[in-house]
Formats: structure tokens, sequence, C-alpha cells
């Protein structure tokens, strides 16, 4: 059992409040009310860093024509899609930008080859929704699909008319220019894992990747909500044929075949393991592993083996800005570090970052207990624990999406890679290492941007909900290891659903009794599964056919 000392707790709080005092101006009011812009930062010959938030830039959103700093992610998609002579390749979780989908239909009308893959849940156009589906939307569904009206529906008619859809709703867009499209459904299953990729190849010579979706929230932000200026998120023009060469083997081991109308297509474990890959790009050292591993493989050949093992090179600094922070052994080495002097910092997600599985209570040398009593696996609260860790404070709506480390000033660790054991052992992800200083300064400027702002250190709200987590259990256990991190709603016992939070004996019988479910959407029809229940579950729940 781990102990807590309620001492260590108030000072750790007191640091939390006292952070709070010395960033009152809040970051987008910074972003709307800059005077003194600084200067943008050179750019590697090859590998060229975008930032959806950089203040050095500006640009008007094309969807709500507002005036907002930041470089525009989904022109330098369309720059570089109408400047392919040969083929396309893109693979990304959703897509949802209709001018990004109108320049894709342009150049599949020219001839160009273009193939697209999504992830399974994100493969329908809103406008296909019947209205009786729409009544069944739980609150995040309706949010989303009033979102995606707002943008449908330029008139503001309160109706999508054939004309507004033809033209605004990204699938409808690609669907009418028959464009190839699949999904993770492709091997015959309902969707193993998430598909996870953010990537485009361009002939055989530009990739384009990095943490951003290609939809309004992860590119320009919110039509709903004016302060909004989307998810943080980067994206990397790459121009290197061996790393488009070993993106395309990955592509089209999710494609498949595909001109006999039987794609063989092969997603998460399907595909064959693939070590992490190194290559020389002009001067810089760029590696790359792709996700998912087989467990049974050792931990060290995997995507966070790789991290863990570039953290071990850490000498001065680690800053992490990271949407998803919940690998142990990753947070074991940061430990490593952290007791022979290297600095950590890390910013991580309002929504995940005091999570009882999460890291950052580990590096802040706490911990909370689950709604059954149990602490994590292997749980390791840092008895030298650091304060300079928190949350990025964002505008309304705003979600910390990166997914990147930044060691000593020269190491850049990113992709669509969360750093979980989902995305180690289920997803299809992409990680990248990338050892160039000039690259690494553009990701030191976003870091710092994020951190000028944000609040660090432990919460009070978190001190008190440990304290009576603690009054309300009569003993704490460890989580036994048998129990799986990440549970398949569609094939778990009853005592596997029962260590998701928030599901009980009860609810854990209508899971199993409700199931099969081809999608979270049948989920949350479960009577008592709300979205606060499922997202708690974080990314430790999935539903495959397995």
């Amino acid at each position: 059992m781990v102990v807590v000392r309620r001492s260590f707790l108030l000072l750790a709080s007191l640091g939390f409040i006292l952070s709070l005092s010395f960033g009152c101006r809040s970051p987008w009011s910074l972003q709307q009310g800059q005077i003194n812009r600084p200067p943008p930062l050179p750019q590697h010959p090859q590998i060229e860093a975008y930032f959806n938030q950089n203040p050095a830039e500006e640009y008007r959103d094309p969807y709500r024509d507002i005036s907002r700093n930041g470089d525009n992610l989904e022109q330098l998609l369309i720059d570089n899609i109408e400047n392919a002579q040969e083929r396309i390749d893109i693979a990304v979780q959703e897509l949802r930008l209709p001018k990004l989908a109108q320049a894709i239909a342009r150049q599949h009308q020219a001839g160009i080859a273009i193939r697209i893959i999504l992830e399974h849940d994100y493969n329908r156009p809103w406008s296909d929704y019947r209205p009786e589906e729409i009544r069944q939307f739980d609150d995040r569904q309706r949010a989303r699909y009033e979102e995606a009206k707002r943008l449908i529906d330029r008139n503001n008619d309160g109706v999508m008319s054939a004309e507004e859809i033809a033209e605004h709703d990204a699938l409808v867009i690609l669907r009418d220019a028959q464009v190839p499209t699949r999904d993770d459904t492709a091997d015959g299953s309902q969707g193993s894992g998430l598909m996870h990729h953010k990537f485009v190849l361009i002939d055989n010579t530009i990739l384009v990747t990095g943490s951003a979706n290609f939809t309004l929230s992860g590119v320009h932000g919110d039509m709903g909500e004016t302060a909004s200026r989307g998810n943080p998120n980067h994206l990397l023009r790459i121009e290197s044929p061996e790393l488009v060469s070993v993106f395309r083997e990955e592509f089209n081991f999710m494609w498949g075949g595909g001109e006999d109308n039987s794609p063989q297509s092969r997603f998460g474990l399907q595909k064959p393991n693939r070590p992490l890959r190194s290559f020389m790009v002009n001067d810089t050292l760029v590696s790359v592993k792709f996700s998912p591993t087989s467990t049974t493989l050792p931990w060290q050949e995997s995507t966070n083996g790789a991290i863990a093992t570039a953290i071990d090179s850490a000498q001065d600094t680690i800053d992490l800005a990271l949407f998803v922070f919940s690998s142990q052994p990753i947070a074991n080495k940061l430990l490593e570090r952290h007791q022979i002097g290297v600095e950590v910092r890390a910013l991580i997600d309002r929504g995940f970052a005091f999570r009882y599985y999460s890291e950052g209570l580990d590096l802040l040398g706490v911990a909370l207990a689950d709604s059954q009593c149990r602490y994590e696996v292997d749980n390791q609260p840092w008895s030298s624990p650091i304060s300079t860790v928190g949350v990025p404070q964002l505008p309304p709506g705003d979600i910390l999406h990166h997914k990147f480390g930044l060691l000593d000033d020269s190491l850049v660790i990113t992709g669509s890679h969360n750093w979980s054991k989902a995305a180690n052992t289920t997803n299809d992800e992409t990680l990248l290492l990338i050892q160039n200083e000039t690259v690494a300064a553009h990701f030191r400027r976003e870091f710092d941007r994020l951190y000028t702002t944000a609040t660090v250190g432990l919460p009070p709200w978190i001190v008190q909900q440990i304290e009576e987590r603690e009054a309300e259990c009569s003993a704490i256990t460890e989580r036994s290891s048998d129990i799986p991190d990440v549970v398949n709603l569609n094939t778990a016992t009853l005592e596997e659903l029962r260590t998701l939070p928030r599901v009980g004996e009860v609810l854990a019988q209508r899971i199993v009794e409700a199931r099969p479910f081809s999608s979270l959407d049948d989920v949350r029809r479960v009577s008592g599964i709300g979205e606060k229940t499922i997202e708690g579950w974080g990314d430790r729940a999935r539903i495959s056919d397995d």
C-alpha cells in the first residue's frame, strides 16, 4: 500500500494555488491581443515543423472568418496534396475538413491515384444520420453533431440542404468524387483497436505527419466557440524517399491487396512486428516505430520501450506535452533520470492529468485509488516528487492533443502515439524520434508557450479526493496483474468489466446482456452508461470481435 503524507499533500496543494496567482492572463487573451509577435524560427531544409497555435504566424480561419495566431495546418495539407504528381495515400483517424476534402477530390478527378484509410467510428458522414438516430445521441454525440451542422449549414437556416451537404460535408465530398476509402473493419473485424495514424504520403518523396486529426477541433477551432483555437497540435513536413517508403509499407499492410475485392487488410497485431528503423534525412537522424507491439515480445522492443530508451539518453532536461500519460515503465524511466539531476517538466491534458491511472500523479508523489479501492499495478509515486507537472490553460472546448517529448533541446519524440499501454499494444500508431536542434527549437517554443500560463502542482481538489477515497476504503490494495489493462467490452468477463471505473456488478451484467457492440455508440445506449462513465475508462476499454 502506498502511504500519502497529509503534510506533503498540503504543501503540494499550496504550490498549485501559488502557481495560479502568477498566471492570471489567459493564453487565448494573449493570442488575441498579442502586440510583439516573435520572429519565425528557421526551418530545417527537409524537416519542417508547423503548429496550429504558432505565435509567430497568423492566418484567417476559413470557416469562422477569424484572424488568429498559428500555422494553417489545413492549408499545409492542401498545398502538398495539390503538388502531388502521381499518388496520395492518407491514413488518419478522422477527416472532416471540407476544403481539404475538395482538394483531394479535385486531384482524384485529375487522375492522381488516391487512397484513404479512416478509423471506422469516424467513417460516416454526419448528414447521413437519420432523425431517430440523432434522438438517441448522448451529450457528446449531440455536441459533435451540432458542431458539424454549424459547419455544413452555411446559411444558418437550421437545415442542411443537399447543396450544402455536397459542398461542406467532407465525407460526402469524398464519396461523391468516388475517392477509394477504407477503414479498420476492412480486415473482417469490427475494428480491434483505434486506427490512430495521422499521416499523408505525397508521391514517393513527401511525408506529412504529426498529432493533428483533420478536423475543425484538431486544426482551426470549434464553430460554436469563438474563443477556441483548436486543440494544440502540430504537423511535420518531411522530404525523404526512405521515410515515405517505410510509411507506405505500413499503409499497404492496412490497405491490403485491393484490386480483386479481397483486400486482405491487416490492422493492429495482424501486421508483422517491425523494429525501430533509423534513417539519415540530410544531416538528421530520424527513427520510426509503428504500433502495436505484441505483449509476447520484450517490452523494450515496443514503441513505449523506444520512448523509454530515448528518455534514458537525456542529460539535462526533459519536457513533455502529452494528451495522455499512463505508461508506468516510462514513468519509472523518468524517475531514474530525475534521480541523477535531469530536470523534468510535464504538461498533460486536463481531462487525464489527475485520473487514478495518470503517471502525472506519480511524478507529483501521490497515488489515487480507483473506485474499487485499488492502486495501479506497480504504482510508484516519486519519493522526491516534482511540482513541475500540470495542465495548460486553454480556451473553452480545446484540449492538449500533442504527444511530444523534448530532450536536451535536441531530440524530439513525437507522432500519433499516446504514452499509454493501449497505444502500445492495440492501436495503429506512429512514433518518430528526430535528433536535430533546429527542429527541436520549434517544439521548445511550443512547450514554453503552453507552460508559461499553465497551472502546475497538485490541485487542492485532488488532495481532497485522495483523502476522501482513503476514508471510504477500509483497505487499499494493488490492482491484480492478471486483470487486463485493456478490457474488450465484447469478450470481457464480469470480473474484468468490474475493473473499469464506475462499473459495478449490475452495470457489468447489463454490458454482458447488451453485447456484441460494434462501436462506443452502442455502449452508450446501455442504461447507466453516460459520457462521464466512458470518459473515465480512458483508453482501458476497447471494442473488438476477438
